[in-house]
């Protein structure tokens, strides 16, 4: 099925995640990294839109991009492609560098910019590739601490006015911010409401009035149990729950873990405990959770099924 078209709008903030095609390497050596920075700070200036943060790592990247009127996907349409271009002729290969569709993640500007930011700026130190953050060189976490902005990317006065309006006591700050344990996890970076957006009721509202797309509701956490969806997907799909939970590796009982994967961490339930249920390996649940929304209608369907009370 197709996916849900994105939502944009003047002013709209994103965190962005474009990754390698089938996880390959889009950096070799300084200068691919260098060469991706020339070309975001070229669409930026070309687009106009503000660059609050990025992480280049060997096989993707991380942005917090907020448009003006230039929509987002002129902006990475045209990064992504020339980029490929560029790294196609240097190492002679051919085809796709970027996997299908990058990832934009609609945020609530005020409510997540330091979180994301720092999540952002960690991401060396949780994949082990770095020791600290000043030794990592392709991220914007130089640009705050004042000894690195290229090209001056990063519009880093909106961030350091959060913590002061003396740039050097606001620097001093960023960094103690950095280092402190209180820290957005992985599962609130990625939680979204219609899979498109981050942010309580007041800004899905605010969204709406400004994009006039429709926005599903957000869906209660735990409203129902495992057991219940799992009779839902079974219903939907005729695939039981003994099956889901077999070792098979067939299509029809494969769609149906898939269904049920998706259905329950909308309901949030984590991937971890999604995984113990079905009997399952958790890695292969966020598999499951990242390929299932293909299938949007059977997943609206089995929400319509558990919210009606048809299970």
């Amino acid at each position: 099925m197709p996916r849900k078209p994105r939502i944009e709008y003047s002013g709209a903030f994103y965190h962005v995640i474009t990754r390698g095609n089938q996880k390959q390497r889009i950096f070799k050596d300084p200068a691919d990294f260098q060469k991706y920075l020339l070309l975001l700070t070229a669409y930026k200036n070309r687009t106009g839109c503000r660059v609050y943060a990025y992480v280049l790592m060997n096989n993707h990247v991380h942005l917090l991009i907020e448009t003006k009127d230039i929509p987002l996907s002129k902006v990475m349409q045209g990064l992504n492609q020339t980029y490929t271009m560029y790294f196609n002729k240097r190492y002679r290969t051919v085809g796709h560098l970027f996997q299908g569709r990058y990832k934009a993640i609609l945020c609530d500007r005020d409510a997540y910019l330091l979180g994301l930011l720092k999540y952002i700026h960690q991401n060396p130190l949780r994949a082990k590739i770095a020791d600290s953050l000043d030794s990592y060189l392709w991220s914007s976490h130089h640009a705050y601490t004042g000894k690195n902005n290229p090209l001056s990317i990063i519009d880093t006065d909106t961030v350091l006015r959060m913590f002061s309006e003396n740039k050097g006591r606001a620097r001093r700050k960023y960094r103690e911010f950095m280092i402190d344990q209180d820290t957005l996890g992985k599962d609130a970076v990625y939680a979204t409401i219609d899979q498109r957006l981050q942010g309580d009721e007041t800004f899905v509202e605010e969204v709406q009035a400004k994009s006039e797309q429709k926005v599903a509701k957000e869906k209660r956490k735990n409203a129902y149990s495992l057991a219940v969806m799992a009779k839902a997907v079974a219903i939907e799909t005729g695939v039981s729950l003994e099956e889901m939970r077999s070792a098979t590796k067939q299509g029809r009982v494969m769609a149906g873990r898939r269904l049920m994967s998706v259905v329950a961490r909308q309901y949030g339930y984590k991937c971890k405990e999604i995984a113990e249920f079905l009997q399952k390996d958790p890695a292969a649940v966020t598999w499951y959770v990242r390929n299932g929304a293909e299938e949007q209608k059977k997943v609206d369907a089995i929400t319509a099924m558990l919210e009606a009370g048809k299970e």
